[in-house]
This record gives C-alpha cells, sequence and structure tokens, in this order.
C-alpha cells in the first residue's frame, strides 16, 4: 500500500539538521526550521495515523523536477499531529513522531533535491507500507 502527499520547498529550507526531517502544513519558513524539507503539506492527519499502527517499515520516497531520494523508518503507533510530521534517526517518541530508526535525516537528503527545494518547487513524498 503507498500514500501521496504533495509538499512545497522555500527558500529559507537549509536541511542541515543532523537527527530529524520534518514536514509542515506552516506556510512559512525561518532559518531556525533546519530540519524542516517541505511546508504547505497537504497530508491527511488520519491516513497518516493509520501508517503509523501498521507496524511495518514506512519507505519513503522525496521526489520532485527528475530528482529523487529515499529512506526507511518504523513507525510510531502514539503519532497523533495535525500539523506536523517528524521522522528521526534516534528512538525518541512524541505525538509529532512518526517515525524513529531512520536511515537519513534532513542533512543526508539529497543536496539536488534541496537546492531545487530552495527554489520554492512543488514535490511529493510517498510512503510505502
Amino acid at each position: 500500500m503507498e500514500y501521496s502527499f504533495l509538499c512545497y520547498g522555500h527558500e529559507n529550507i537549509l536541511a542541515t539538521h543532523k537527527a530529524t526531517i520534518e514536514f509542515t502544513k506552516d506556510s512559512g519558513l525561518s532559518l531556525n526550521g533546519n530540519c524542516i524539507v517541505g511546508i504547505r503539506c497537504d497530508f491527511d492527519p488520519a491516513k497518516l495515523r493509520e501508517i503509523s499502527k501498521n507496524g511495518k517499515s514506512v519507505f519513503v520516497e522525496i521526489a520532485g523536477k527528475n530528482s529523487r531520494d529515499h529512506f526507511s523508518f518504523l513507525p510510531n503507533e502514539d503519532f497523533s499531529d495535525n500539523h506536523e510530521i517528524v521522522i528521526r534517526k534516534s528512538n525518541f517518541l512524541s505525538n509529532r513522531t512518526i517515525g524513529t530508526g531512520s536511515e537519513k535525516a534532513a542533512i543526508d537528503i539529497d543536496r539536488k533535491i534541496i537546492s531545487k527545494l530552495k527554489k520554492g518547487i512543488q514535490f511529493r513524498v510517498t510512503l510505502r507500507y
């Protein structure tokens, strides 16, 4: 099964955080959000809660403008946030954490994609579970 949603890049995307990746519904971004790789995301929180309870690894693909990257994580069954999705390399849990044990953090995302995200492109995030 799979679920996809759209996000946008932003000129302030840094993607330098060494432990997390975040996608948000926020429409803006300051330079403080160095884990954020996508804003204005149109994800359905109910669908994400369903995915978080599946108990199996989730494969993520980030794709846009002839560039793509991928990684996987283990879902957090207690995910409940309606506004943000955080994926962590560590095992730290919060209601915003959809997954832990990620193979990548923001800093590990292909720099070609990050360069394009800084230009504000639209991109798709696909979760396969």
